[in-house]
């Protein structure tokens, strides 16, 4: 049975389910940063996966990256599947900018999370949900 992390849910914003995934808004403005993560217990990483779902994830992951781009124009996407922190399977899809407050070291640890106002993250949110179905 699949249960999403307190700390997942703490920090971040409903998206939308796709097959394998829940897609997630971390809930920091200063970078547009979507999380994946694969709706199957237990799991803490890649190599946990069925290979059908290793694939479905990664054409999911695809998708997500391609919605971020279109809706941001970002000079890079940071796609990691990291876990030390938060132990399950979670994959990070991160729009970066030369100009962001991170650049061009990892976001991690930088600059204090800026949590986006109840309006603006829902807004997002629901584009990038739009934006994935059409990726």
């Amino acid at each position: 049975m699949f249960t999403l992390d307190p700390q997942l849910e703490a920090d971040t914003l409903p998206v939308t389910d796709m097959r394998l995934c829940t897609v997630r808004l971390m809930n920091d403005a200063n970078y547009p940063w979507a999380i994946l993560v694969p709706q199957r217990g237990e799991m803490a990483d890649l190599i946990d996966l069925e290979p059908a779902d290793r694939a479905t994830l990664a054409l999911e992951a695809d998708a997500v990256s391609r919605a971020l781009k279109s809706l941001t124009g970002c000079h890079k996407l940071n796609v990691a599947a990291l876990g030390n922190v938060v132990r399950q399977l979670h994959v990070h899809v991160i729009a970066r900018f030369e100009h962001d407050p991170a650049w061009p070291a990892p976001v991690w640890g930088k600059v204090a999370a800026k949590p986006y106002s109840g309006v603006e993250g829902e807004t997002f949110a629901a584009e990038l949900a739009a934006a994935i179905r059409e990726h």
